[in-house]
This record gives structure tokens, C-alpha cells and sequence, in this order.
């Protein structure tokens, strides 16, 4: 059940994005000693299938690295003469290795076209704002929110090439005990070949050059990759502006019932050069809900953003990264930018994993429309400018907690404006 590896950039990129912070596939992290995977490569040692590191050892209770379990998971999937018992094994440790394989160049399609037709991935979560943010008499509001959270992430496959994605997202207020409310986030096709992808229908929409700072959502259109070590990205379509700065301005900008979604095109360029990576892009967006949104140009009914990023992987543990952007159709809070600094990173696999970071943000409100820092999805906390700081730990397998702490300013008054914020995370 895990998501198909689309380029070292944006598994890099992922890594600086807040609710997946440190959520980054490491193909040489280790396998923990009482993960499932042991068990099964145990038996098919013991059924001649597999034969450890190759001197017919696992090396008693010593981690393993999830790229040693690829390539033993590899060899046996070479294998013909298998029982229906171990052929199951290895099509359950494939799937869950698939990352690793897919980096080794093994496909495991063939596997998953003999498995269910439909998988499933989804998580439950908790997620806690408290902010404080000075008001015009120079005192500070207080405001506390919370919000539960239960995803279902299913994947169909259609045939070799192609699969259909959805997720579905149901969301309730435990402090009001109030109903769930239920949506379909995103349904789309997609087909994937050599050097080439392609989406169709409502789809994510992640500004991958920016590791998310302007954009995390879905629209409405289509989106074609193709590349290797540089990927173009092509796409176009329509985008509901009430999801634009998570309860800014923007949302309430016209008092009358009308069409909030912009017409959107949009060109990324991103690619890695040994550690660093990086990438560009342009965006258009036009909607008549521009003409009465505080802050665009006079009459005008585009936004056209331009933006850029790079990064730098140090070492195994440390990661640098910056973003910049602007909207040239913006008279003001038109320009954003990031830098922050990532150390290791926690993995919901690896029980005891942990990460942190720092962050310097700038996040002017018509440019930065929808950023994927979870400090910013409170109302009262966007169009600031300061520092953030977080940490996420793995206090069991498949459970992942965080903690983010922001401080700084708003940018249209330079009043105080401060957030802190938990999740807690149960992946299946």
C-alpha cells in the first residue's frame, strides 16, 4: 500500500512540508527488529527461498536496511518454482517495499495485478491550534481549535499502465461532538510510463519546487510529467479559490453568489544534481474574484506567480532548503519565502525515529494561497511573517506525534501574531 516513488526531488522536497515534515522515504533507514518483514523472510529462508545476505546469515537481531530487504525481497521475486504460501510473502513484502524495489529498477506491477484489484491506504488524526495574535487595543485574543480526522487513500488498478486514486476526507469538532462531515477530496486517473505520467480529474496540487509554500490542494483538470533527472510538469484546469489562504481575505472577497473557481495553467521545471535539487515555476490563475480582493491591482482579474527553490542534502541527517515567490498581478503581500533547516527525520515504519526543524517564513496572503505549513490553517495566523520551530517523534510503529511552535508578525499591521500546534497521527 505504499504511493508510487515519482522522483528523488519530490521525496526530497516532502521533507520540509508540514504535515509531512519528516514523513520522507529513506531506502537506506533501517528495518526495526520486530517489524513483520522479519518473520516473513525468516520463512522463506527456512522454505529455500531466500538466503539472507548471501552467506546464509541474517545476522541475528541486527537492523537491516530497507534497501538489504529489497534486494533479498528481489531475488525472490525471480524465483518460479514457489509455493502459493511464499508466492503470498513475497507479494506482501513487495508491496510493502515497493519504494526500495522501484529504486533497485524492479517493477512489482506484475505483483500487484495478481493482488487486489483495490488497496487501500488512510490514517486517523488529532490535530490541536492554541494562537495568540495582538488585536488593535494592543492586547492579546486567544483562540483554541481542534479537529479529528479519518482519510481513506484507495488506489484501483485499471492495467499495467494505469490506476485510479481518490481520497476521502471526513472531518468533526470533538469539542462540539458535532457530525462528521464527509467529502470527496480527490478522484483521478493516472498512467504512468517510462519517463512519462499523466493525471486526469481532480488531483493534488503541490507546488513542488516550494516544498508546498504556495499551494497544497486539489483542482480540477489535468497534469502531465515527463523527464528523468529533470522533470517538466504541465498543467491546467480549475481551482476553487475558497480553498485560498485557509480563511484569509480572499475566501469572503465578494458579498455576492457567483463562480469562486479560477481558470488555472501552470510549468514546473525541477531536478536533481547529486545533493541538490531544486526547481522553478509560473502559474496563472483568472477569476473575476481578484477584481474585489484587497490588495490586486485595480480592475484586474489574473494572478500570475512566478516562483523558485532549491535545496541541499548535507548528510543522512541535515537538509537545507529555500523558496521564493511572487505575484506580479499583487500590489501587496505579494511575495513569500522560506528557508529552513531539517535534522533527520521520523518515519512512522521505525519505531523511535524522530526529526526537528527551524524555519524562517515570510507568507504574504496573495501569493502564498494555500501553503501546506499546518501553522498556517488557523484563521487569525496567515499573512505573517517569523520563525517557526518543530519536532515529530515515533512513540510506536505506524504512530507519528508533532509539535510546531510559531512566533513572529502580521504582515498588514505588525502586530504580534504567535501559534502553537499538535497532531497526532495512526497510519494504516
Amino acid at each position: 500500500m505504499k504511493k508510487t516513488l515519482v522522483s528523488a526531488l519530490t521525496t526530497a522536497l516532502v521533507v520540509g512540508a508540514a504535515s509531512t515534515t519528516f514523513a520522507a522515504a529513506n531506502p537506506f533507514s533501517d528495518v526495526p527488529a520486530d517489524h513483520w518483514a522479519y518473520d516473513a523472510v525468516t520463512q522463506l529462508a527456512a522454505d529455500g527461498v531466500i538466503e539472507g545476505y548471501g552467506d546464509t546469515t541474517f545476522r541475528g537481531q541486527q537492523n537491516i536496511t530497507r534497501y538489504e530487504m529489497a534486494q533479498m525481497i528481489a531475488k525472490a521475486m525471480a524465483r518460479t518454482d514457489v509455493s502459493a504460501s511464499d508466492k503470498a510473502l513475497i507479494d506482501k513484502l513487495a508491496a510493502e517495499f515497493s519504494d526500495e524495489l522501484n529504486n533497485l529498477g524492479v517493477r512489482v506491477s506484475n505483483l500487484e495485478r495478481n493482488a487486489d484489484n483495490v488497496k487501500w491506504n488512510g490514517q486517523a488524526r488529532y490535530r490541536y491550534w492554541s494562537q495568540r495574535y495582538e488585536n488593535e487595543k494592543g492586547s492579546k485574543d486567544k483562540k483554541n481549535t481542534d479537529q479529528m480526522n479519518f482519510r481513506l487513500e484507495p488506489s484501483a488498478e485499471v492495467n499495467q499502465n494505469w490506476h485510479v486514486n481518490a481520497r476521502i476526507d471526513a472531518f468533526t469538532d470533538p469539542s462540539k461532538d458535532t457530525d462528521a462531515t464527509v467529502k470527496l477530496a480527490r478522484v483521478w486517473a493516472q498512467g504512468d510510463y517510462k519517463n512519462f505520467q499523466v493525471k486526469l480529474g481532480k488531483l493534488p496540487f503541490f507546488s513542488t519546487e516550494t516544498a508546498g509554500m504556495l499551494f497544497d490542494d486539489q483542482f480540477s483538470g489535468a497534469q502531465v510529467t515527463f523527464g528523468k533527472n529533470l522533470k517538466a510538469t504541465l498543467e491546467a484546469g480549475r481551482w476553487n479559490l475558497n480553498s485560498a489562504n485557509k480563511q484569509s481575505n480572499l475566501n469572503h472577497a465578494t458579498g455576492q453568489m457567483g463562480d469562486n473557481a479560477a481558470n488555472y495553467q501552470g510549468i514546473a521545471l525541477n531536478g536533481t544534481a547529486g545533493k541538490l535539487y531544486g526547481g522553478a515555476a509560473y502559474r496563472h490563475f483568472n477569476s473575476n474574484v481578484f477584481k474585489q480582493t484587497t490588495g490586486f491591482e485595480k480592475n484586474t482579474d489574473e494572478a500570475n506567480i512566478w516562483s523558485v527553490g532549491a535545496g541541499y542534502t548535507f548528510d543522512k541527517n541535515w537538509n537545507l532548503y529555500g523558496a521564493y515567490a511572487k505575484n506580479e498581478k499583487a500590489e501587496s503581500d505579494a511575495t513569500a519565502h522560506n528557508i529552513q533547516l531539517n535534522y533527520k527525520g521520523a518515519q512512522k515504519a521505525n519505531k523511535g525515529s524522530w526529526g526537528a526543524y527551524t524555519a524562517y517564513r515570510y507568507m504574504g496572503q496573495n501569493v502564498a494561497f494555500a501553503p501546506t505549513y499546518e501553522t498556517f490553517l488557523s484563521a487569525g495566523v496567515n499573512n505573517v511573517k517569523g520563525w517557526e520551530v518543530g519536532t515529530e517523534y515515533v512513540p510506536f510503529t505506524n504512530v507519528t506525534a508533532a509539535a510546531y511552535y510559531f512566533n513572529g508578525k502580521k504582515l498588514d499591521t505588525d502586530r504580534d501574531a504567535e501559534l502553537l500546534f499538535g497532531r497526532v497521527n495512526f497510519w494504516f
